[in-house]
């Protein structure tokens, strides 16, 4: 079934129920996301819902859902999506922290044709945070319910003084959910450009035949990453080590994909 890449909802969650909820979180019940390849600073989770055989509480499985501690303690997280008629199969708090940065990745997993379905409800959501899918800023705003396509490319940029949180459901698909994301189109946002300093800078060494031919002739990664910044800053354009390896492997993945069956 073809999916837009985006849409929210037209559907309402109880947000001041869910802060409720949110300040009985303790500092001590976050913990450090799994995937360590694809951040800098603090991105941190909350397990409300998670698959029996998971090898974390925040990772992703294919068994049965479990019920965790605070989603059965704390009635208010339930109440709070009383009105969304959902199958959820993992329920998360996820906690981008100040000057935090998720790298360009693809949920593949989610790709797949009888994935689950991915939604987002921002419950902190200060300005300064960028969430990038294909390149297009995501205008979510806190209480907001959207469906987003995470096996397209996506990243997080958190700018703000302030931690960025989102609770994260992961849903089957059925009737319901599939005619929200087809309703909410009408009234979903329009995307912005992001402000993507690499994107910038891959648009101009692909119009820039001398700018090209200096980077091929790097063999060495280490030397071909740091020519690269160092050519990006002197154009004004800052971007990180991180992210240009997130991209490098990216390149790479969708290389080898080609030749798949």
């Amino acid at each position: 079934m073809s999916r837009p890449a985006f849409s929210r909802l037209p559907v309402t969650v109880d947000l001041p129920l869910l802060l409720q909820a949110l300040a009985a979180i303790g500092e001590g019940d976050w913990h450090s996301h799994f995937n360590s390849d694809y951040y800098a600073g603090d991105w941190s989770g909350v397990a409300l819902i998670s698959a029996a055989d998971a090898l974390t509480e925040l990772s992703p499985g294919r068994g049965e859902p479990l019920l965790r501690s605070p989603w059965l303690q704390d009635l208010r997280w339930q109440q709070g999506l009383r009105d969304l008629p959902l199958q959820i199969v993992c329920a998360r708090l996820l906690r981008l922290g100040p000057g935090g940065r998720i790298h360009e990745h693809r949920d593949y997993d989610l790709g797949e044709p009888d994935a689950d379905l991915r939604l987002h409800i921002p419950l902190l959501s200060p300005p300064q945070v960028d969430f990038l899918l294909d390149g297009q800023r995501m205008p979510m705003a806190a209480g907001e319910c959207w469906f987003l396509d995470l096996s397209r490319p996506h990243r997080v940029d958190n700018r703000d003084t302030q931690a960025r949180i989102h609770l994260v459901l992961d849903c089957r698909p059925g009737a319901w959910l599939e005619q929200a994301i087809i309703d909410g189109l009408a009234t979903t946002p329009s995307s912005e450009m992001g402000r993507d300093a690499f994107a910038q800078f891959k648009a101009l060494v692909a119009s820039d035949p001398q700018l090209c031919k200096s980077l091929q002739g790097l063999q060495d990664n280490q030397a071909f990453i740091a020519r690269t910044l160092e050519l990006a800053a002197e154009r004004g354009l800052a971007f990180t080590r991180e992210e240009l390896r997130a991209a490098m492997r990216d390149g790479r993945r969708q290389w080898n994909e080609q030749w798949s069956a």
